[in-house]
């Protein structure tokens, strides 16, 4: 009898490995009249200074060579002129839920100024109160934020790199809500202008991968 061959063993297709993750950066807005007396500057829209518009433009000269799969920007002039002067404003779409935190009563004030009025105030903590516009408090913020970061994960996890330009404190709520901190945790992440920071993956747990960095100046 002659001997029986065995089955042949069923082919095990090749898995595609799943695509390194890429980033999503965050571009904080140049300087304006009031980031330098400290004003809070949520509905205003104000224009960039003049060095402003030249911080922007050395961090456009830091990306330079960067592509996007997506170029998001809040509707303020700021944050609209810093896009066109980092070099993606032909490609930076407005996303309404990139506007800054809504300063209610306390718009144009301040910490200074209305710690002066009622004492100890963190504005993570204890909000704001209804001005010409609602206000809004941290969780409204960050329900905000991690509307946009709705809007953007899935091309980040497919290996494409975002790009975000906005403002300190909205920012701020985002990088928390992406490392899945509470509505308050924004507070420990100090953002100047025209600063970079980027939010990724390591071992695919969402993390923090630059923070605050400033982009060198022409000459520098």
């Amino acid at each position: 009898m002659s001997p029986v061959s065995p089955e042949p063993l069923a082919q095990t297709p090749a898995q595609t490995p799943a695509p390194t993750p890429g980033q999503i950066l965050l571009v904080r807005h140049g300087e304006t009249a009031w980031s330098l007396t400290g004003q809070h500057t949520g509905v205003t829209d104000i224009p960039l200074t003049a060095n402003g518009e030249e911080q922007a433009r050395a961090v456009g000269r830091a990306l330079a060579g960067r592509r996007f799969s997506q170029v998001l920007t809040s509707p303020r002039l700021r944050a609209r002129t810093t896009a066109d002067l980092i070099g993606f404003g032909d490609q930076a779409v407005v996303e309404p839920h990139l506007a800054e935190w809504d300063y209610g009563a306390y718009e144009g004030l301040t910490s200074l100024e209305i710690k002066a009025e009622r004492g100890h105030w963190n504005l993570w903590t204890d909000g704001v109160p209804a001005g010409a516009t609602p206000g809004e408090n941290n969780a409204e913020v960050q329900s905000r934020a991690l509307r946009v970061l709705g809007r953007v994960r899935a091309d980040v996890l497919a290996g494409n790199d975002v790009l975000l330009v906005a403002h300190g404190h909205i920012l701020r709520a985002l990088a928390a809500a992406w490392v899945e901190l509470p509505p308050t945790g924004g507070q420990v992440f100090a953002l100047g202008t025209s600063t970079m920071s980027a939010l990724g993956y390591e071992h695919d747990v969402p993390v923090i991968l630059l923070w605050n960095a400033p982009a060198p100046r022409a000459g520098v």
